[in-house]
């Protein structure tokens, strides 16, 4: 074989079995695809933003303005795209809010990377920029801009959530939603073990109830289960509750599909069905003899074991959902257990005290045209429940997705006790300090680090451009307050550095005095989060699609 023949055939040994793309328009196609994302978000940003009505394949139809939930429904098949549904996600679960900013940073800061990149400037050198200009950025909000909630005054928590909510369906009434929401995580306040104090958003269950206006919302003092007693004959309350809490059935024993008995003598057959009943009867009397007067199962009690609950005076409700189980047996105390089979007693049934959840009281309530029952005073943490009112489904679950959000950031302030302005003020004190810190340095980062400072403005500008506001015109004056503030000291006494934008006035103002707080938590995380998901796209310079492999027909 000649030479070149050789290498023919080593170039076709190694051939892939599909496509591959490398180098810059790599780039630029995934740069492409995060901007279609974050075109789709990009008008549902701030407090007038706008919804997005999503309609899936079999016509469920679904309202928000939330960026996880309209991410989370779109069915996304690019891989690039795919990291920035999982980015907001995060946010959503480490925060709980700002899930639209952070796609919208991410996005930005990609784009400006791609135009540096076409300039000859290396990824990596971008990467080194972006890194540091997250470490700093991070580093000067905790140092500059991050204020103490203690030094705010008790309207603290309620200016955070009404910010949170200032976006979403509840704004229309967000005193009397924010007031709910203040009370309802500082009624769930406990102490973890190390001995911090923790506010556990799940001990407040939210119930939503067609009917009414969204005014008639209450906060319920305990712990709602959107369920009935099993029998009207059981008693409505109880005090001093003892819940047992069962993940198995409590019907009459059947026998297991596929297991055959031969009976030889029918008188046998009547005592078959006896035992099948005793079973279950044993099994209640177990739960009662332990001081039980409240028995939760997952699953169905029928008529023969309700008439045993009856008799004892035991409130017993059937069809729980586990989730609630174990939100009650966390609050309570106690443990669900998935059978009656003890290992101490070679598998024998016994049901153990020690098991049962305490609280002070079990009773039924009636809500709107439904029945729940509240549990009050569990024995480890108190519990909360919110009653939602509104005039359909849609508006019923927008609702629970903002109300979730404001209790999040309620949350989030309440555990870190620190806060920053909103309205756009913390992304232009950054740009601004960080456009005065690329001069410092002499190296090529300079360049990313000025790009990372201008992507951060893509928030204010899109909150004005949302409010119908001239964007350049207002950010300008923000630029200039905020340059001010960091150049003279004496600005900085008379608080320019909280200058922010207000919407509704198209003006700039002190956001603080204003009360458009956020947690400095979210903001810290969402830079972190956007620079990172920005940094991982950066990072990828090859694709290499593989083509289907073809399954040979199979001839019968």
């Amino acid at each position: 074989f000649s030479f070149s023949t050789l290498c023919i055939m080593s170039q076709r040994a190694l051939a892939l079995d599909g496509k591959r793309k490398s180098g810059q328009p790599v780039r630029t196609e995934l740069v492409q695809t995060v901007q279609v994302l974050s075109n789709i978000l990009k008008s549902s940003l701030g407090p007038v933003g706008l919804d997005k009505m999503l309609v899936d394949d079999i016509g469920d139809i679904l309202v928000t303005n939330d960026g996880a939930t309209i991410l989370s429904r779109l069915e996304v098949e690019h891989p690039a795209a795919k990291m920035l549904v999982d980015l907001s996600k995060l946010q959503d679960d480490e925060v709980g809010d700002g899930t639209t900013s952070v796609v919208l940073l991410a996005s930005e800061l990609l784009k400006r990377a791609n135009t540096i990149t076409q300039h000859k400037i290396h990824p990596t050198n971008v990467i080194a920029g972006y890194k540091l200009a997250c470490r700093e950025s991070i580093k000067y909000i905790k140092d500059n801009l991050a204020i103490k909630t203690s030094s705010l005054g008790a309207d603290a928590l309620m200016n955070i959530a009404r910010t949170s909510m200032s976006s979403k369906i509840l704004s229309s009434d967000i005193e009397h939603f924010s007031k709910i929401c203040t009370e309802a995580v500082l009624s769930v306040k406990t102490v973890n073990d190390i001995g911090d104090y923790v506010y556990p958003v799940k001990a407040i269950s939210i119930l939503k109830q067609h009917g009414k206006s969204a005014h008639e919302s209450q906060l319920v003092d305990g712990f709602a289960l959107n369920c009935t007693r099993a029998s009207q004959a059981m008693p409505s309350s109880v005090a001093n509750a003892k819940i047992a809490l069962l993940d198995f059935d409590l019907r009459v024993t059947k026998l297991k599909l596929g297991i055959q008995i031969i009976v030889s003598d029918p008188k046998e057959l009547e005592a078959i069905r006896r035992r099948e009943v005793d079973v279950t009867k044993e099994r209640i009397q177990k739960i009662i003899a332990a001081g039980a007067n409240v028995i939760l199962t997952t699953k169905g009690i029928d008529d023969v074991c309700m008439k045993y609950m009856v008799e004892a005076g035991v409130i017993g409700v059937r069809r729980c959902k586990k989730d609630d189980l174990k939100r009650i047996a966390k609050a309570t105390g106690g443990t669900i257990l998935v059978s009656l089979a003890s290992i101490e007693q070679d598998g024998e049934e016994m049901y153990d005290a020690a098991n049962l959840g305490t609280a002070d009281s079990v009773q039924e309530e009636r809500f709107a045209d439904d029945e729940c029952i509240l549990i009050k005073g569990g024995a480890k943490h108190t519990q909360s429940s919110i009653v939602l009112r509104g005039a359909n489904s849609f508006m019923l679950d927008e609702m629970e997705r903002s109300m979730n959000d404001a209790l999040q950031a309620v949350k989030r302030t309440l555990e870190s006790t620190t806060v920053v302005a909103g309205g756009g003020a913390v992304e232009t004190a950054l740009g601004i300090y960080l456009e005065n810190f690329a001069h410092t340095l002499g190296s090529r980062e300079q360049q990313a680090i000025a790009e990372f400072a201008e992507a951060l403005l893509v928030i204010p500008k899109q909150l004005a451009i949302n409010a119908a506001l001239d964007s350049v015109d207002l950010v300008a004056k923000l630029r200039v307050a905020h340059h001010q503030a960091q150049s003279d000291p004496k600005l900085q006494e008379k608080n320019m550095q909280w200058t922010g934008l207000d919407l509704v006035n198209g003006l700039v103002r002190n956001s603080v005095e204003a009360g458009c707080l956020e947690p400095a938590m979210s903001k810290m995380k969402s830079i972190q989060f956007a620079t990172e998901a920005a940094i991982s796209i950066l990072r990828i310079d090859d694709v290499i699609t593989l083509n289907a492999k073809e399954e040979p027909e199979q001839h019968h």
